[in-house]
């Protein structure tokens, strides 16, 4: 079996999409990538456990991909093992009413986890330069000053709006928030059997949308937009990944191990020591305790 480096997968310099693979074969048999990832989310499990006790940094985990990704189960094998408290997740659909009275942040600064926990945003803020470039009609809903049409919406808003998500990512990371960024790659092929699988077999049945096809057909312009956000936000303080999701147990065990590793660099999250004071009088707590 190949080693992983999550290295790999970060991006650095602008990339292509249409030359990044997939798929990716490290010859793994299908249990051998299971108990992978079995051993890389028991020490994620425990690794916030010493998060909570340390109380200084929380963690933003945002993941996109197109429909049928794999972002649900992802989040459900690589989390398993946290407790409850210590994650948290937040799937953005179209903003509500009340969202949509504030800037198109609001509701993810809203969602930022607290110290000590992960918050795992699946679809993120990132939708709004994604969704709604290919869509651009949708921002006329944000009722944003001298935007009264799509002919308004210039390259220099996009840009902006670039920028904007680069300072919200900037100044929560410099409060304390620990942001990893993955892109699901996902082939358009295995997105179609994927689709298939929803309609031939009953119990997914209720997973399939007719809307997936109607954007499955603005796939191109999907992956531009993608490629274009993520050369523009990728940076050393919020990375984003480019990870192969046609093997959903590979594309979890990969993102896994780089959630992992990336965390190992912050050496200074350990257990808090025991006050001196109690320190110096355990035997006698637990004299008077035995005493009960």
């Amino acid at each position: 079996m190949k080693s992983i480096n999550p290295e790999d997968f970060k991006v650095v310099n602008k990339i292509e999409l249409s030359k990044l693979p997939t798929n990716l074969d490290i010859g793994a048999s299908d249990d051998t990538k299971e108990d992978k990832l079995d051993d890389v989310r028991e020490k994620l499990s425990d690794l916030q456990d010493t998060m909570y006790a340390h109380n200084r940094y929380g963690v933003l985990i945002c993941l996109q991909g197109m429909d049928t990704s794999g972002k649900d189960s992802l989040i459900r094998e690589v989390f398993k093992e946290f407790n409850s408290r210590g994650v948290v997740v937040h799937s953005f659909k179209t903003p509500n009413s009340t969202e949509l009275e504030h800037d198109y942040l609001w509701r993810h600064y809203l969602a930022l986890p607290e110290k000590g926990k992960f918050a795992v945003f699946n679809r993120t803020h990132y939708e709004n330069v994604l969704v709604t470039r290919v869509h651009p009609e949708y921002i006329l809903n944000e009722n944003i000053p001298g935007i009264e049409e799509v002919s308004s919406i210039t390259p220099v808003f996009w840009e902006n709006r670039m920028e904007q998500i680069r300072n919200f990512e900037k100044h929560i990371t410099q409060n304390g928030t620990i942001v990893l960024k993955f892109f699901l790659h996902m082939s358009k092929e295995e997105q179609r059997q994927r689709l298939l699988r929803r309609l031939e077999e009953k119990k997914h049945n209720w997973k399939f949308s007719v809307g997936d096809l109607k954007e499955r057909e603005r796939w191109d312009d999907y992956m531009h937009y993608y490629e274009e956000a993520i050369n523009n936000t990728s940076s050393a303080y919020a990375p984003w990944y480019v990870v192969p999701a046609d093997d959903k147990d590979m594309c979890r065990y990969i993102i896994g191990k780089i959630i992992w590793e990336e965390m190992q660099k912050h050496t200074d999250i350990q257990m808090p020591e025991m006050d001196e004071k109690i320190q110096g009088n355990i035997e006698l707590y637990k004299e008077m305790l035995a005493k009960e």
